[in-house]
């Protein structure tokens, strides 16, 4: 956790922390309130997981999947659709 005071008087090297590092930065205010700094890309990983967790079918699918290929029953795709001649 960081001090807003201090990631004020850092900020570069703190926002390419967070960007490098793909690691978020919580950083509290004087009142104890906290946000987040982390880079646009790992901000959008996030919100494509939530949205997957979230969806329900799709996790069946998922699941489905996952237990069809323990068993060696998956889909085997072809040399055509896996772009092979």
């Amino acid at each position: 956790m960081l001090s807003v005071n201090q990631f004020r008087a850092n900020l570069k090297q703190y926002v390419d922390q967070a960007v490098d590092n793909h690691e978020p930065l919580q950083v509290t205010r004087k009142n104890g309130e906290a946000f987040v700094v982390m880079s646009l890309d790992d901000y959008k990983r996030e919100q494509e997981t939530l949205y997957v967790l979230s969806n329900t079918s799709l996790m069946g699918q998922i699941q489905e999947s996952l237990h069809s290929y323990g068993k060696n029953q998956g889909y085997t795709p072809t040399d055509d659709e896996l772009g092979f001649e």
